[in-house]
């Protein structure tokens, strides 16, 4: 963390008071939780905090973050590892709890990710809905992956207008409908600018954005950003001609004037993209752990899941300037200390 690359808002002052902050979280997440279920039709499934190590069923994000682990008394120390997010796990839970296709499950998600730079939107401690649905595999397509974003962002939409009518002074800030733009196209756009500077200029001008194809290399040979080889399906053609069944839901965001991604996503690997995708990253080892094996030996369904932001939501709803102060969490002394000044109280 470093101070210079804190956001303080000229002027700022929050919308809320604390109190009233609380009570707007549980508004917000009782209200999301229950239009996300709807449009999508999932139920709601008790989701694990830990997982054994070694099983694969943690995930990696961009590969490189550390799982927070301990060992276990009763098991003979075998270690458990704080999940990531839970992609692995719902997919299994799919097969296990044998779930309908056009129907899915969604968990509150609790995590540590230790190795986060702390800012105005990152925690080490993240809090998400988790959810994974069953397709067919027809429906392992672009136009599929669109459909089901845009009812994620009219869910989205409603929350606005719900938080609108119960504090008139938060007015809606989203556009009516979500631009789709591939991480491709995104490069050809702006070919100059960095992907976080490009997604910043995407979300001026959109207001919402599906980011689309994250993880595979680019034509000029760079990733726009990372992804795990083994739960998202960033590698497929799709018919559009660009590769990836995956991307970011992203806003911009008036109070930081910067991009602001709310959730990710995608249609999960299939064999064929699983094997491709190990290859391309040199993982080909993970094919002997457990989640990977059932994968590859036909025993899970095709999937498409992903993860929405929580705090983030709350954040972004309540207009506020760090997630501090939707989320109880650790922050270094200095930062809370600068916030104050600037009249960013943290939890």
């Amino acid at each position: 963390m470093a101070l210079q690359d804190l956001i303080f808002p000229a002027s700022y002052q929050p919308k809320l008071q604390l109190r009233e902050i609380e009570r707007a979280i549980k508004l917000i997440k009782d209200f999301f939780e229950q239009s996300l279920s709807s449009e999508l039709q999932l139920r709601r499934f008790s989701a694990p905090l830990f997982v054994l190590r070694g099983t694969g069923i943690n995930d990696d994000l961009n590969g490189v973050e550390r799982a927070v682990s301990f060992p276990i008394l009763d098991m003979q120390d075998q270690r458990a590892e704080v999940v990531h997010s839970l992609a692995k796990w719902k997919r299994m839970t799919l097969a296990d709890f044998e779930i309908e296709k056009g129907y899915g499950i969604y968990t509150d998600m609790n995590a540590i990710r230790a190795d986060e730079v702390l800012d105005n939107t990152h925690s080490i401690y993240v809090d998400q809905w988790d959810w994974e649905k069953v397709i067919g595999e027809e429906e392992r397509s672009i136009g599929f992956l669109k459909h089901t974003v845009r009812k994620i962002y009219a869910a989205i939409k409603r929350v606005e207008y719900k938080v609108y009518e119960q504090y008139p002074h938060i007015a809606p800030q989203l556009p009516e409908q979500i631009h789709f733009i591939s991480a491709e196209e995104l490069l050809v756009k702006y070919p100059d600018l960095s992907p976080k500077e490009r997604e910043a200029e995407a979300c001026r001008e959109y207001g919402a954005i599906f980011l689309m194809g994250i993880g595979g290399k680019l034509t000029h040979g760079e990733k726009h950003d990372g992804r795990a080889p083994d739960y998202d399906d960033w590698s497929t053609e799709n018919e559009e001609g660009f590769h990836g069944l995956n991307g970011d839901i992203l806003v911009w965001n008036p109070v930081l004037q910067t991009a602001y991604e709310l959730s990710s996503m995608g249609i999960r690997v299939d064999k064929k993209a699983l094997e491709h995708q190990l290859a391309l990253e040199g993982e080909e080892d993970r094919k002997e752990l457990m989640f990977h094996q059932r994968l590859l030996n036909g025993e899970l369904p095709f999937s498409i899941g992903g993860g929405i932001g929580q705090s983030r939501l709350c954040m972004y709803f309540l207009q506020t300037a760090h997630i501090g102060e939707v989320q109880a969490s650790l922050w270094p002394e200095e930062m809370r200390r600068a916030c104050e000044e600037k009249q960013i109280v943290l939890m």
